[in-house]
């Protein structure tokens, strides 16, 4: 691999460090912005992100900044893991810093609600023009992959995707370690679409433990939903086997299972009877699925295709229906050929 110069990671979540921590660990020169002043002044004095990340020590020759400029500057990679209702705006103010021919990833798992864009729909409109001009090129980081558990150095995989597919396999080399294996991917849209779904399906599965339903039920959503996922990711252009693979059905079972995942823990809690409002006020982190599933609702009648499973997560959480009864619906529909 030819020598990997500066790295900003876009972010400071758990996610986001972890990412950074990897990356710094490998003895690349990598900074971690941070929106908050005092967070990344806590982070610079800890060296640990005790908010987000608690228990994991971050190497000394790890950078912080909430300065973007700082940041981005002579960066020939930017890794951006901000939450996607931020995103765009976050990238707006990264754009007049990026260097000619830089490689930017985006590791982040949504869709925005106004656009109904992905990750890089977003970055390819506010780039315009200076996506030729400078030869930027975009990238998807996707997978099963807990940051706690990456951030302990538990084996994990997922996969890098670039549409040139030597650019993808140039940053697999540079995300990967002996713990974190990087597949690489030319399919951009099937990652963004299986990432971005997962979290909806995630709900669905915990709102079924919630109401104490077993094994067999929640077996039955995530492979229902995948078939939704996949539906609709094919229409908007997507390969099929991206479905099948670490973005599509390896995240899909993580995000369904995990006690570590935070969609499926606001499923959990509405089918314990909580408020979504009240859930949300006690998360410190972000459930990306809450907000996706707005965007995702809209988009299946933009392309006209059945997702029964998404509607009735949509319908609990915007249009208040109780749960029981939104499982009962899904169970009573029409019989079908699988």
């Amino acid at each position: 691999m030819n020598k990997i110069g500066k790295i900003a990671v876009i972010g400071a979540g758990s996610w986001g460090t972890a990412i950074a921590g990897i990356l710094a660990a490998k003895g690349l020169q990598t900074v971690l912005w941070g929106h908050h002043i005092e967070h990344v002044a806590a982070l610079t004095r800890d060296r640990e992100n005790i908010k987000y990340l608690p228990g994991y020590h971050l190497v000394d020759s790890l950078q912080f900044t909430s300065d973007l400029h700082t940041a981005v500057k002579g960066c020939e990679i930017v890794c951006m893991v901000v939450p996607s209702h931020g995103f765009r705006k976050v990238f707006e103010d990264v754009v007049p810093f990026l260097k000619k021919k830089c490689l930017i990833v985006s590791a982040v798992k949504g869709i925005e609600n106004e656009t109904l864009m992905t990750m890089t729909q977003i970055m390819t409109e506010v780039l315009g023009t200076k996506l030729q001009e400078k030869e930027i090129e975009l990238a998807v980081l996707s997978g099963p992959s807990f940051a706690k558990e990456v951030a302990l150095g538990m084996p994990t995989a997922v996969t890098i995707g670039c549409s040139q597919i030597e650019k993808a396999q140039k940053l697999q080399h540079v995300f990967g370690t002996e713990r974190f294996r990087v597949y690489a991917s030319n399919d951009i849209v099937g990652l963004e679409i299986s990432a971005a779904l997962k979290n909806i399906i995630a709900i669905a599965a915990g709102i079924s433990d919630g109401l104490g339903y077993g094994l067999n039920s929640r077996a039955a959503l995530i492979t229902r939903g995948l078939s939704e996922i996949k539906r609709l990711g094919v229409l908007m252009g997507a390969d099929p086997q991206t479905f099948f693979g670490l973005s599509g059905l390896g995240d899909l079972v993580l995000t369904c299972t995990g006690d570590l995942s935070r969609n499926r823990t606001v499923g959990l809690k509405l089918g314990q009877g909580k408020e979504l409002s009240t859930i949300l006020h006690e998360m410190e982190m972000v459930a990306e699925g809450v907000k996706t599933t707005q965007s995702v609702y809209e988009l299946a009648l933009r392309f006209k295709v059945d997702m029964p499973i998404l509607e009735q997560v949509y319908l609990i959480l915007y249009k208040n229906k109780d749960c029981s009864a939104a499982v009962l619906d899904l169970l009573t529909r029409e019989m079908k050929i699988e």
